[in-house]
Protein backbone atom coordinates (compact mmCIF):
# COMPACT_ATOMS: atom_id res chain seq x y z
CA UNK A 1 0.00 0.00 0.00
CA UNK A 2 1.47 3.18 -1.24
CA UNK A 3 2.16 5.44 2.18
CA UNK A 4 1.26 9.20 0.72
CA UNK A 5 1.86 11.07 3.79
CA UNK A 6 5.25 10.49 3.17
CA UNK A 7 5.30 11.06 -0.43
CA UNK A 8 3.90 14.33 0.62
CA UNK A 9 5.26 15.12 4.13
CA UNK A 10 8.17 17.27 2.91
CA UNK A 11 6.00 19.47 -0.19
CA UNK A 12 3.84 20.53 2.91
CA UNK A 13 6.94 21.39 4.75
CA UNK A 14 8.04 23.60 2.11
CA UNK A 15 4.92 25.55 2.21
CA UNK A 16 4.87 26.33 5.29
CA UNK A 17 8.84 27.12 4.98
CA UNK A 18 7.30 29.42 1.71
CA UNK A 19 4.91 31.06 3.55
CA UNK A 20 7.41 32.07 7.04
CA UNK A 21 9.88 33.15 4.82
CA UNK A 22 7.97 35.91 2.46
CA UNK A 23 5.61 36.40 5.38
CA UNK A 24 8.98 37.83 7.70
CA UNK A 25 9.34 40.21 5.00
CA UNK A 26 6.49 42.26 6.35
CA UNK A 27 7.83 41.68 10.18
CA UNK A 28 7.00 45.13 11.81
CA UNK A 29 5.75 47.26 8.99
CA UNK A 30 2.64 47.38 10.17
CA UNK A 31 0.71 45.60 7.42
CA UNK A 32 -0.85 42.40 8.27
CA UNK A 33 -3.41 41.47 4.96
CA UNK A 34 -0.04 42.05 3.34
CA UNK A 35 1.72 39.69 5.00
CA UNK A 36 -1.11 37.21 4.99
CA UNK A 37 -1.82 37.83 1.39
CA UNK A 38 2.25 36.76 0.77
CA UNK A 39 2.28 33.66 3.24
CA UNK A 40 -1.35 32.57 0.96
CA UNK A 41 0.60 33.18 -2.70
CA UNK A 42 3.57 31.24 -1.25
CA UNK A 43 1.10 27.77 -0.31
CA UNK A 44 -0.93 28.08 -3.65
CA UNK A 45 2.23 28.19 -5.33
CA UNK A 46 3.41 24.79 -3.35
CA UNK A 47 0.11 23.31 -3.81
CA UNK A 48 0.13 24.13 -7.81
CA UNK A 49 3.07 21.47 -7.46
CA UNK A 50 1.59 18.46 -5.48
CA UNK A 51 0.29 15.73 -7.94
CA UNK A 52 -3.31 15.76 -4.95
CA UNK A 53 -6.29 15.87 -4.92
CA UNK A 54 -6.95 18.99 -2.02
CA UNK A 55 -9.88 20.35 -0.30
CA UNK A 56 -9.32 23.37 2.12
CA UNK A 57 -11.93 22.39 4.56
CA UNK A 58 -10.93 25.09 7.16
CA UNK A 59 -9.33 27.83 5.77
CA UNK A 60 -8.33 31.83 6.55
CA UNK A 61 -10.29 34.31 6.60
CA UNK A 62 -13.26 33.67 8.73
CA UNK A 63 -13.01 36.30 11.76
CA UNK A 64 -11.64 39.56 10.20
CA UNK A 65 -11.90 38.83 6.28
CA UNK A 66 -8.97 38.41 5.68
CA UNK A 67 -6.88 37.89 2.18
CA UNK A 68 -6.75 33.96 2.79
CA UNK A 69 -7.48 30.43 1.60
CA UNK A 70 -10.90 29.83 1.73
CA UNK A 71 -13.00 27.10 2.87
CA UNK A 72 -14.16 24.96 -0.32
CA UNK A 73 -10.64 25.28 -2.32
CA UNK A 74 -9.47 23.16 -4.14
CA UNK A 75 -5.47 22.64 -4.44
CA UNK A 76 -3.14 20.38 -5.82
CA UNK A 77 -3.08 19.23 -9.50
CA UNK A 78 -6.09 17.29 -9.04
CA UNK A 79 -4.53 13.91 -11.00
CA UNK A 80 -7.06 10.88 -11.82
CA UNK A 81 -6.64 8.65 -8.97
CA UNK A 82 -4.79 11.07 -6.70
CA UNK A 83 -4.15 10.86 -3.63
CA UNK A 84 -6.84 12.95 -1.07
CA UNK A 85 -6.29 15.63 1.44
CA UNK A 86 -8.38 17.28 3.40
CA UNK A 87 -6.60 20.88 4.59
CA UNK A 88 -6.76 23.04 7.62
CA UNK A 89 -4.31 25.84 7.28
CA UNK A 90 -3.43 29.23 9.07
CA UNK A 91 -1.04 30.68 6.50
CA UNK A 92 -0.19 33.53 9.08
CA UNK A 93 -1.38 32.56 12.73
CA UNK A 94 -0.37 35.72 14.39
CA UNK A 95 -0.53 38.41 11.70
CA UNK A 96 -1.00 40.95 14.34
CA UNK A 97 2.35 40.26 15.82
CA UNK A 98 3.94 39.98 12.40
CA UNK A 99 2.86 43.53 11.16
CA UNK A 100 4.13 44.76 14.94
CA UNK A 101 7.18 43.19 14.54
CA UNK A 102 6.38 40.91 18.04
CA UNK A 103 7.23 37.17 19.00
CA UNK A 104 4.30 33.75 18.87
CA UNK A 105 3.49 33.76 14.77
CA UNK A 106 4.26 30.68 12.84
CA UNK A 107 2.61 29.39 9.55
CA UNK A 108 0.36 26.38 9.69
CA UNK A 109 -0.88 23.05 7.40
CA UNK A 110 -2.51 20.48 8.65
CA UNK A 111 -3.34 17.50 6.16
CA UNK A 112 -5.41 14.30 6.69
CA UNK A 113 -6.76 11.71 4.54
CA UNK A 114 -10.32 11.15 4.70
CA UNK A 115 -11.47 7.72 6.27
CA UNK A 116 -15.46 7.59 5.02
CA UNK A 117 -16.31 9.01 1.50
CA UNK A 118 -18.51 12.47 2.60
CA UNK A 119 -16.70 12.89 5.85
CA UNK A 120 -14.36 15.65 6.43
CA UNK A 121 -11.00 14.64 8.35
CA UNK A 122 -10.99 17.64 9.87
CA UNK A 123 -13.53 19.03 11.91
CA UNK A 124 -15.64 22.07 10.38
CA UNK A 125 -16.67 24.02 13.40
CA UNK A 126 -20.00 26.35 12.57
CA UNK A 127 -18.60 29.26 15.18
CA UNK A 128 -15.77 31.83 15.38
CA UNK A 129 -14.53 30.78 18.75
CA UNK A 130 -14.14 28.00 21.39
CA UNK A 131 -13.10 27.72 25.12
CA UNK A 132 -10.01 25.57 24.58
CA UNK A 133 -7.86 23.32 27.31
CA UNK A 134 -4.84 21.68 26.34
CA UNK A 135 -2.04 19.67 28.54
CA UNK A 136 0.81 17.26 27.82
CA UNK A 137 0.54 13.24 27.71
CA UNK A 138 1.62 12.59 30.94
CA UNK A 139 -2.59 14.45 31.61
CA UNK A 140 -3.67 12.60 28.99
CA UNK A 141 -2.53 9.23 29.45
CA UNK A 142 -4.19 9.90 33.51
CA UNK A 143 -7.43 11.34 31.90
CA UNK A 144 -7.41 8.30 29.97
CA UNK A 145 -7.09 6.17 32.73
CA UNK A 146 -9.37 7.68 35.28
CA UNK A 147 -12.09 10.32 33.18
CA UNK A 148 -13.07 11.27 36.67
CA UNK A 149 -10.47 13.28 37.44
CA UNK A 150 -11.66 17.24 36.43
CA UNK A 151 -9.62 17.60 33.76
CA UNK A 152 -11.96 19.07 31.59
CA UNK A 153 -12.68 22.44 29.41
CA UNK A 154 -15.85 22.54 31.79
CA UNK A 155 -13.85 22.29 34.81
CA UNK A 156 -13.19 25.12 36.91
CA UNK A 157 -9.55 26.22 35.43
CA UNK A 158 -7.70 25.71 39.33
CA UNK A 159 -9.38 22.24 39.86
CA UNK A 160 -7.56 21.60 36.54
CA UNK A 161 -4.17 23.44 37.92
CA UNK A 162 -4.42 21.37 41.33
CA UNK A 163 -4.62 17.97 39.16
CA UNK A 164 -2.30 18.89 36.73
CA UNK A 165 0.34 19.73 39.15
CA UNK A 166 -0.12 16.65 40.88
CA UNK A 167 0.07 14.46 37.79
CA UNK A 168 3.11 15.94 36.77
CA UNK A 169 4.71 16.12 40.28
CA UNK A 170 4.94 19.74 40.67
CA UNK A 171 4.35 22.56 43.30
CA UNK A 172 1.03 24.54 41.87
CA UNK A 173 3.89 27.45 41.85
CA UNK A 174 5.69 26.11 38.74
CA UNK A 175 2.60 25.05 36.71
CA UNK A 176 2.60 27.27 34.21
CA UNK A 177 -0.36 28.28 32.29
CA UNK A 178 -0.60 29.77 28.69
CA UNK A 179 -3.25 32.31 28.02
CA UNK A 180 -4.60 34.56 24.70
CA UNK A 181 -4.39 38.28 26.01
CA UNK A 182 -8.34 39.01 25.47
CA UNK A 183 -11.23 40.70 27.64
CA UNK A 184 -13.25 37.10 27.26
CA UNK A 185 -10.51 35.30 28.73
CA UNK A 186 -10.52 37.68 32.23
CA UNK A 187 -12.21 34.81 34.42
CA UNK A 188 -9.01 32.48 33.36
CA UNK A 189 -6.57 35.03 33.95
CA UNK A 190 -7.95 35.72 37.26
CA UNK A 191 -8.03 32.40 37.67
CA UNK A 192 -4.59 31.38 37.15
CA UNK A 193 -3.47 34.35 39.70
CA UNK A 194 -5.59 33.09 42.59
CA UNK A 195 -4.44 30.10 42.92
CA UNK A 196 -0.98 31.22 42.82
CA UNK A 197 0.21 29.19 39.56
CA UNK A 198 2.92 31.14 36.61
CA UNK A 199 0.83 33.21 33.75
CA UNK A 200 2.30 33.69 30.78
CA UNK A 201 0.08 35.86 28.21
CA UNK A 202 0.58 35.67 24.70
CA UNK A 203 -1.02 38.98 22.48
CA UNK A 204 -2.03 36.87 19.33
CA UNK A 205 -1.32 33.68 18.04
CA UNK A 206 -2.94 30.95 19.78
CA UNK A 207 -2.12 27.40 17.83
CA UNK A 208 2.11 27.24 19.17
CA UNK A 209 1.02 28.25 22.37
CA UNK A 210 -2.17 25.39 22.16
CA UNK A 211 0.23 22.76 20.97
CA UNK A 212 3.60 24.01 23.70
CA UNK A 213 1.92 21.84 26.52
CA UNK A 214 2.75 18.52 24.05
CA UNK A 215 6.53 19.86 24.00
CA UNK A 216 8.48 18.74 27.14
CA UNK A 217 11.00 21.43 26.42
CA UNK A 218 8.23 24.43 25.64
CA UNK A 219 8.01 25.05 29.42
CA UNK A 220 4.07 25.34 29.07
CA UNK A 221 1.99 22.86 31.36
CA UNK A 222 -1.62 23.99 30.22
CA UNK A 223 -3.12 26.19 27.81
CA UNK A 224 -6.64 27.89 28.58
CA UNK A 225 -8.82 29.78 27.32
CA UNK A 226 -10.95 31.50 24.44
CA UNK A 227 -9.46 31.39 20.97
CA UNK A 228 -10.71 30.74 17.18
CA UNK A 229 -12.32 27.83 16.31
CA UNK A 230 -10.01 27.44 13.25
CA UNK A 231 -6.95 27.32 14.92
CA UNK A 232 -7.94 24.91 17.65
CA UNK A 233 -9.06 22.37 14.76
CA UNK A 234 -5.20 22.68 13.97
CA UNK A 235 -3.93 22.56 17.34
CA UNK A 236 -5.69 19.77 17.54
CA UNK A 237 -3.83 17.96 14.89
CA UNK A 238 -0.75 18.62 16.09
CA UNK A 239 -1.88 17.65 19.48
CA UNK A 240 -2.39 14.24 18.51
CA UNK A 241 0.66 13.88 16.46
CA UNK A 242 2.83 14.47 19.78
CA UNK A 243 0.48 12.54 22.24
CA UNK A 244 -0.80 15.50 23.90
CA UNK A 245 -4.41 16.26 25.00
CA UNK A 246 -6.90 19.21 23.86
CA UNK A 247 -10.74 19.95 24.52
CA UNK A 248 -12.89 22.24 23.26
CA UNK A 249 -16.01 23.55 23.18
CA UNK A 250 -18.30 25.92 21.14
CA UNK A 251 -18.14 29.51 22.56
CA UNK A 252 -20.74 31.86 20.79
CA UNK A 253 -19.97 35.33 21.46
CA UNK A 254 -23.37 36.57 22.30
CA UNK A 255 -27.36 35.59 22.31
CA UNK A 256 -27.25 36.29 18.30
CA UNK A 257 -24.66 33.86 17.40
CA UNK A 258 -26.28 31.19 19.94
CA UNK A 259 -29.54 31.92 18.31
CA UNK A 260 -28.06 31.83 14.56
CA UNK A 261 -26.44 28.80 15.28
CA UNK A 262 -29.13 26.76 16.69
CA UNK A 263 -31.54 28.28 13.60
CA UNK A 264 -29.27 26.92 11.09
CA UNK A 265 -29.11 23.33 13.04
CA UNK A 266 -26.53 23.41 14.84
CA UNK A 267 -27.63 23.20 18.30
CA UNK A 268 -26.60 19.69 19.58
CA UNK A 269 -22.75 21.13 18.54
CA UNK A 270 -23.46 23.72 21.93
CA UNK A 271 -23.54 21.70 24.57
CA UNK A 272 -20.53 19.10 23.30
CA UNK A 273 -16.50 18.68 24.71
CA UNK A 274 -14.62 17.99 21.44
CA UNK A 275 -11.25 16.04 21.85
CA UNK A 276 -8.40 15.90 19.28
CA UNK A 277 -9.86 13.25 17.88
CA UNK A 278 -12.66 14.46 17.42
CA UNK A 279 -11.71 17.68 15.76
CA UNK A 280 -8.92 15.57 13.50
CA UNK A 281 -9.81 12.23 12.79
CA UNK A 282 -7.93 8.98 11.73
CA UNK A 283 -4.38 8.14 11.89
CA UNK A 284 -3.74 9.85 8.30
CA UNK A 285 -2.83 13.27 9.26
CA UNK A 286 0.59 15.21 8.71
CA UNK A 287 1.15 18.50 10.95
CA UNK A 288 3.41 21.22 9.29
CA UNK A 289 4.63 24.49 11.61
CA UNK A 290 7.56 27.28 10.49
CA UNK A 291 8.15 29.84 13.01
CA UNK A 292 7.81 33.42 11.66
CA UNK A 293 8.52 35.15 14.75
CA UNK A 294 9.72 33.79 17.99
CA UNK A 295 7.32 31.42 19.88
CA UNK A 296 7.12 28.39 22.64
CA UNK A 297 7.29 26.06 19.86
CA UNK A 298 9.33 27.62 17.25
CA UNK A 299 12.24 29.84 16.78
CA UNK A 300 11.55 32.92 13.86
CA UNK A 301 12.84 33.23 10.28
CA UNK A 302 16.87 34.41 11.05
CA UNK A 303 18.11 36.45 7.93
CA UNK A 304 21.63 37.37 8.07
CA UNK A 305 23.04 39.06 4.89
CA UNK A 306 21.45 36.44 2.21
CA UNK A 307 21.03 33.52 4.32
CA UNK A 308 17.54 32.78 6.47
CA UNK A 309 17.44 30.20 8.72
CA UNK A 310 14.15 28.55 9.11
CA UNK A 311 12.83 26.55 11.96
CA UNK A 312 9.51 23.82 11.74
CA UNK A 313 8.04 21.12 13.21
CA UNK A 314 6.90 18.15 10.84
CA UNK A 315 4.69 15.23 12.59
CA UNK A 316 2.91 12.67 11.96
CA UNK A 317 0.11 10.85 13.55
CA UNK A 318 0.61 7.32 12.47
CA UNK A 319 4.24 6.96 13.58
CA UNK A 320 4.28 9.73 16.13
CA UNK A 321 7.03 10.67 14.70
CA UNK A 322 8.14 14.39 15.14
CA UNK A 323 10.97 16.11 12.92
CA UNK A 324 12.32 19.37 14.57
CA UNK A 325 14.10 20.69 10.85
CA UNK A 326 16.55 23.86 10.94
CA UNK A 327 17.12 24.46 7.02
CA UNK A 328 19.54 27.25 6.01
CA UNK A 329 18.32 29.05 2.77
CA UNK A 330 20.87 30.93 0.54
CA UNK A 331 17.98 33.34 -0.87
CA UNK A 332 20.52 34.77 -3.37
CA UNK A 333 20.29 31.56 -5.13
CA UNK A 334 16.73 30.33 -3.80
CA UNK A 335 13.51 31.03 -5.76
CA UNK A 336 9.69 30.70 -4.66
CA UNK A 337 6.86 29.45 -6.31
CA UNK A 338 4.35 32.04 -6.00
CA UNK A 339 0.77 31.64 -7.36
CA UNK A 340 0.26 35.42 -8.40
CA UNK A 341 3.33 34.85 -10.80
CA UNK A 342 2.63 31.34 -11.89
CA UNK A 343 6.29 30.75 -11.64
CA UNK A 344 9.22 30.53 -9.62
CA UNK A 345 10.52 33.99 -8.23
CA UNK A 346 13.74 35.43 -6.15
CA UNK A 347 12.95 36.73 -2.74
CA UNK A 348 16.00 38.72 -3.15
CA UNK A 349 15.30 41.28 -5.63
Amino acid sequence: MIDYERIFESDFLRATEGAALVAHRWMGRGDKEAADYAACDAIRGMFDLMDMCGEVVIGEGIKDEAPGIFKGEKVGTWPEGGPQFHIALDPVDGTTNVSKGMPNSVACIAAAMPTAEGENALEDIPAFYMEKLSYPEKVRQAFIADPSLPISVEAPTEEVIKITARILGKDIRDIVVMILDRPRNHSYIEDVRRIGAKLRMIADGDIAAAIAPGFVTSGVDLYVGIGGSPEGVLSAAGMRCLGGGLQAKIWPRDNAERESLIADGYESMLDRVYLSKDLAKGENIIFSATGISDSPLLRGVEVRGSVARTHSVLMRVKSRTMRSIKAHHDLSKKTFRLRSANGEVPLLD
